[in-house]
């Protein structure tokens, strides 16, 4: 078992640090928004296949905002990096972010996942895009390659925000306490 412990270790490091180059998505500013519009515009259309009622809650807050995100946890911590935008629904006005993401906790394993913040307020949603810091516990299980297997998750975020977290693949089982913060992308605003 030790003998495969440490591979993993590095090969779960190596992936984190693959999925951490998060808006390469494109080789201009412009590529990359149009990129980072279209990973929300396909989540949006699965939140809604999966949650219709989201559809509403959307459509009448001040602003959402859909990440795209990498997470590794290697036994004890846990790592993630990723891109999205915030679109006020008042201006219709996108805001380019980043994330990074740092936890301590049990567990192990490595997803792709799509989270979707909604704003119930505009205070919330300007605090979000002007400080961007939140601090949470997770909880989750997931086993999941394209359309096959299934994933459960929770997730206690304070502060106006419902938050939908969509697995789009990966196999992990944790459970910690993490800091993320979200911040402007200079590159694409």
């Amino acid at each position: 078992m030790k003998r495969l412990f440490f591979p993993l270790l590095i090969l779960l490091a190596s992936l984190l640090s693959a999925g951490c180059a998060t808006t390469s998505v494109g080789s201009t500013p412009k590529e990359k928004r149009l990129a980072i519009v279209a990973m929300r515009d396909d989540t949006l259309t699965e939140l809604y296949r999966l949650h219709p009622e989201a559809k509403e809650k959307i459509a009448k807050a001040p602003g959402y905002a859909v990440f795209s995100n990498a997470n590794v946890n290697l036994v004890l911590a846990s790592f993630s990096g990723g891109y999205g935008v915030v679109t006020n629904n008042a201006s219709g006005a996108n805001t380019y972010m980043k994330m990074g993401e740092a936890g301590v906790g049990f567990g192990l394993g490595i997803k792709d996942f799509r989270a979707v913040f909604i704003f119930r307020d505009r205070p919330t949603l300007d605090r979000f895009v002007n400080s961007g810091w939140a601090f949470g516990a997770h909880a989750d299980a997931a086993a999941k390659a394209s359309d096959k297997g299934g994933a459960l998750s929770g997730e206690v975020l304070l502060d106006g925000i419902t938050i939908y977290q969509l697995t789009q693949s990966g196999l992990a089982l944790q459970a910690t306490l993490k800091g993320t913060k979200y911040w402007k992308d200079d590159e694409l605003n």
